[in-house]
């Protein structure tokens, strides 16, 4: 039985009684905020979106399960970054299930931008996520323009209006589909002078009427080579304000400790020895479930990882040996032609792998794949060279960016094989 009341962020009473970790497997984002520097290898910041390290999922649950040796009383496991969650959907889907699996009692969160969310949140029910935090910095697509840099989707990129109006819907959508299954709702405003702060208290009352929980502003903090790096820093009276104005609409969050994407121990009094345990565990191989031997790979020819998934008719099937890599058959893929169909069957019939190697893939068949417990990984390269990447942990290289690989780009037919 998951006990809610558990949770230091949503629970004040609950904030110097018990633990919780962010377990940053999440490198990528899909927004740019205009407030928001991303750092890997930074041990001397504080905030949302540093990190020292990035975890792969099954390094995430080796690191969980020392933490829960050294702290029982953490009872949190939460993925904020130190992008979004769901710029890395297929990472952070994994690393919820192994952890359910290997932890059934503890609490799961995630903070996200909210703007992939909604494609998830019937498997997010499924594996009892219970707390998810939105950001949301303004209602209307005039305001929201200004915070945000840019805003990818699908693929696409867009700027201005349109990308801020895109964002909106999506954000909306979140909340709406989070509240149908009772997940409880947290949203986070940054509070920015002279762009938005006039503004949260409307936040508040039109979130609050959609259902959301509760309500954590944040005071922007200047972070230098951002175009926000000038502006002034809230001050605690102008919080304190604001916070008393929302509190007629929403309950506020007064306890936030701005963490980190690799945040770990009470809150506000993180763990000093824990930087050190991510360090090691960053830096292991860590082997992957022996039930699923095999690595599935998309290729044209059987030497380089070069194919759409879309456009494979069959994929290659390597094991792992004594004496090096194996080729253990080539598998049939299921018939294109009957949409998001195809990709279930794919992810049942490769259920003895632990991973996929693709040149491309596109985000429906990634996510539904990616719900049955495969890695997937885009690349483009020599065979060895992800299976190197899988096997044994190895920084993989690629020939060049998968984004060279489009939807239909290479192809002549309607488009309903690739989802």
């Amino acid at each position: 039985m998951i006990d809610v009341e558990k949770h230091p962020c949503f629970s004040k009473e609950a904030k110097g009684k018990y633990a919780r970790v962010h377990l940053p497997v999440a490198p990528k984002c899909n927004i740019q905020c205009n407030y928001c520097k991303r750092d890997n290898d930074c041990v001397n910041e504080s905030r949302p979106g540093v990190t020292s390290k990035v975890l792969s999922p099954e390094q995430a649950l080796t690191y969980l399960v020392k933490l829960k040796e050294k702290m029982p009383h953490l009872s949190v496991v939460g993925i904020a970054g130190p992008g979004d969650p769901f710029a890395n959907p297929v990472e952070t889907m994994t690393t919820l299930r192994l952890i359910r699996k290997e932890f059934p009692e503890m609490i799961l969160c995630l903070s996200s931008n909210g703007l992939n969310v909604a494609p998830y949140v019937d498997a997010l029910a499924d594996l009892k996520v219970s707390h998810v935090t939105i950001t949301m910095n303004a209602l209307d697509t005039e305001v929201t323009k200004n915070i945000y840099k840019w805003v990818r989707f699908d693929k696409r990129g867009y700027i201005g209006a349109e990308g801020a109006k895109l964002l909106l819907e999506k954000q909306l959508e979140a909340i709406r589909m989070l509240k149908m299954y009772d997940i409880t709702v947290k949203t986070n405003t940054i509070v920015i002078p002279g762009i938005n702060d006039h503004l949260v208290g409307d936040i508040g009352m039109s979130v609050k009427a959609m259902g959301a929980d509760l309500m954590n502003c944040i005071p922007m903090y200047p972070v230098a080579d951002t175009p926000f790096e000038n502006l002034t820093e809230p001050s605690p009276a102008m919080m304190k304000l604001i916070r008393t104005e929302i509190s007629k609409h929403i309950d506020p969050m007064t306890h936030c400790a701005r963490c980190r994407a690799d945040a770990v121990g009470l809150l506000g009094k993180d763990d000093p020895e824990a930087a050190k345990l991510l360090s090691d565990i960053a830096n292991l191989s860590v082997s992957m479930d022996e039930n699923r031997p095999f690595v599935a790979v998309a290729s044209n020819e059987g030497m380089l990882v070069n194919q759409h998934l879309g456009e494979a008719d069959s994929l290659y099937i390597y094991k792992e040996t004594p004496s090096g890599y194996r080729l253990v058959e080539e598998r049939r893929a299921p018939p294109s032609g009957t949409g998001n169909l195809r990709w279930t069957a794919l992810g049942e019939s490769l259920k003895d792998c632990r991973a996929l190697l693709v040149g491309g893939i596109g985000p429906s068949p990634s996510s539904i794949i990616g719900r049955s417990g495969i890695k997937i990984v885009e690349m483009t390269g020599l065979i060895d060279d992800g299976l190197d990447a899988v096997y044994k942990g190895k920084n993989l290289k690629t020939i060049k960016k998968v984004d060279v690989f489009r939807c239909g780009a290479e192809c002549s037919g309607s488009g309903t094989g690739c989802g």
